[in-house]
This record gives C-alpha cells, sequence and structure tokens, in this order.
C-alpha cells in the first residue's frame, strides 16, 4: 500500500493553526489584562512558555510519563523495528524510549521529524506480538510523518496555559478584583481560550488517529496486525485498575489508545471508538488483499 499525503488532516491541521494564532492573541490580551496592563511582562510570559514548549515538548512528554531514552544495547530488537519501519517510511530514525509501566500504550512527541522520539511501555513490549508491535510503532511513525504532533502539542500548551490562568485567578485573584476588575477579565478569556482548545484539541486529534491508521497500514502493509494490536490494547485498559491510570490521563491525545472508562470519558475523548479503528482497518486489510 502506497503512501499517500492525507489532505483531510492537512485541511484540519492548517484550519486548527489558524484558530490557534486568533486564540494566542486572544489569550495575549487575557495575560496582558493579568499582568495589569504590561505588554512587556505579557510577551515575556507568553514567549518563555512557547520557546520552552516547542524546544523542549519531547523531554517533558517523557519526563511526564517516567520514560527514558534506551540504547540499542539495552533494547536491540525494539531498535532494529523502529529503524526498519522507519526506513520503509522515508524518515529518520527518532530517538526511542520505554517506559516502565504495566498500561500499554505507546506514543511521539517531538517538534519536527529529526527531533522525535517514540515511546512505548513495558506493558506494550509484553502484550503484544512482533507484527502488532511493528503496527503500533507504524502508526507512531505515521503521526511524526504527518507532523501532526507539533500542532498537537501547541493545542496543547495553549489549554493548559489557559487553564493553569483560570485556576490560578479564581484562588489568588481577589486582591486583583478590588484595583479594578482585570482578573475577572483574564479569567473569562482564559476560560473562553481554554474551552475552544479543548474542543480544537479533540476535533482534530480523532481524526488523525484514523490518519496515523491509515499510514501505519502504508508502513507495513499489515493493518490487520495494528487491528489486532487495538483490540489487545483496549482489552488490557479494562483490566488496569482506575486509580493506576489517573496520573497518566493528561497524556490522553498522545497516547495509541486513550487512558479512559465510561461512557462520559468516551464521549469526550480524544481519541474515535476502538470499534470504528479496526473497523477502517479491516476494510484497508480487504482492499489490501483484493477481497
Amino acid at each position: 500500500m502506497q503512501w499517500k499525503a492525507d489532505w483531510g488532516l492537512r485541511a484540519r491541521m492548517g484550519l486548527t493553526m489558524f484558530l490557534l494564532f486568533a486564540l494566542y492573541i486572544v489569550f495575549f490580551a487575557a495575560i496582558w489584562a493579568y499582568t495589569g496592563g504590561s505588554i512587556v511582562i505579557a510577551a515575556m510570559l507568553i514567549g518563555g512558555f512557547s520557546f520552552v514548549q516547542y524546544f523542549y515538548s519531547d523531554k517533558l512528554a517523557l519526563r511526564s510519563m517516567g520514560a527514558k531514552t534506551v540504547s540499542e544495547e539495552d533494547y536491540p530488537q525494539l531498535h532494529a523495528q523502529v529503524a526498519r519501519l522507519s526506513q520503509q517510511a522515508n524518515l529518520p530514525k527518532p530517538k526511542v524510549a520505554v517506559a516502565d509501566d504495566r498500561v500499554p500504550n505507546a506514543f511521539a512527541t517531538g517538534r519536527n521529524q529529526r527531533n522525535a522520539a517514540v515511546c512505548v511501555t513495558t506493558g506494550l513490549l509484553k502484550q503484544l506480538n512482533d507484527d502488532e508491535l511493528e503496527g503500533v510503532i507504524a502508526h507512531e511513525l505515521a503521526h511524526i510523518k504527518n507532523r501532526d504532533v507539533m500542532v498537537m502539542t501547541i493545542a496543547s500548551f495553549l489549554s493548559t496555559l489557559a487553564f493553569m490562568i483560570v485556576r490560578w485567578g479564581a484562588i489568588f485573584g481577589g486582591g486583583r478584583n478590588r484595583q479594578g476588575g482585570g482578573i475577572i477579565v483574564a479569567i473569562l478569556i482564559s476560560l473562553v481560550v481554554w474551552i475552544i482548545s479543548y474542543i480544537l484539541i479533540r476535533a482534530l486529534s480523532r481524526y488523525r488517529e484514523y490518519a496515523a491508521d491509515r499510514g501505519a497500514a502504508s508502513i507495513t502493509g499489515k493493518p490487520d496486525a495494528l487491528a489486532s494490536a487495538l483490540m489487545t490494547i483496549s482489552g488490557e485498559m479494562e483490566k488496569i485498575p482506575t486509580n493506576d491510570m489517573r496520573d497518566e490521563a493528561e497524556m490522553n491525545a498522545f497516547f495509541i489508545i486513550p487512558i479512559s472508562k465510561g461512557s462520559i470519558a468516551k464521549l469526550f475523548s480524544t481519541h474515535p471508538p476502538t470499534e470504528k479503528r479496526i473497523e477502517q482497518l479491516n476494510q484497508l486489510s480487504a482492499e489490501m488483499s483484493g477481497r
């Protein structure tokens, strides 16, 4: 199956970036109000956070999962799989990381194709066979090739920062309110920014998962292997206690399958239903086999 550019994904990423640019302008106004009308301080805050998020997003993501970059000596088979699949995807080999976690999952991070990392958990390595693992790795490489990781990183950064302004303002904003109500304006604007960025993340994230599944099928030529991996991972997720999953839920938008349970969690999930993804992969498998 030949790799094809997903223009639907590109159009959605372009629209998302345009709307995020507009949100940044609005959010700058919120920071400006929060800092008492200081443009310099507002610019320094936005610029500083943006710089850290852009250049250190991969390290922050890996650290949040307790993941460590591993060498070929420690994980020779994993490195060999990543190297081979990267070559098939016409990508530079990303850094390889492993998180000591029984929750079976994987994610890709990094600001571009030359500064990317693919992380898998020890739980994933134990649960999947070689073909299934290659399907998951190919899925993460498809995210890197589609360049949607950077867009999601920017969107997640804006959402997180806006939420922090809302929370901090609600806790510490009493004094500033008496000085002119600037904090209330900042909280309201930040709340709107957070809601819109939240919606943008989920709208783009669901489509990009379908695109990455199709990309994985193109890279490996085995969509049925990824479908099998998704079924295995989804089944294992149900066995993990909710308390053990809470600390990692903030990375949901980047995981191959989100850490969530219940009908409400599925309604606001960053991912499409696993059943729909498997159905698409089964259709691709039928097309590739000529059935």
